[in-house]
């Protein structure tokens, strides 16, 4: 059974490396792109595509287009790759 699932990130463009980090706030995510032409935005899903092997057409940016602060949704994800969300990002 697929399932969709919504979670809020703090994004770092410009970063020495991409990566996620946890802080008191919760989770961070280190891009190294720019925040320039959408760069950063392209930047995190291609991370967070290859970083828990979902295809990028299932990580879409709903809110923060232009901020630091966004809202993604993961759509038709199995069992196992939500809770491996859930256990990193939240």
């Amino acid at each position: 059974m697929s399932k969709d699932l919504k979670i809020h990130l703090k994004i770092s463009p410009n970063a020495s490396k991409n990566e996620i980090v946890r802080t008191d706030e919760g989770v961070k995510i280190k891009i190294t792109a720019q925040p320039i032409d959408g760069k950063a935005n392209k930047a995190l899903v291609e991370f967070l595509s290859k970083e828990f092997k979902i295809p990028k057409t299932s990580i879409e940016i709903l809110k923060g287009q232009t901020g630091k602060d966004k809202t993604l949704i993961f759509k038709a994800l199995d069992d196992e790759k939500y809770s491996t969300l859930i256990a990193v990002l939240n």
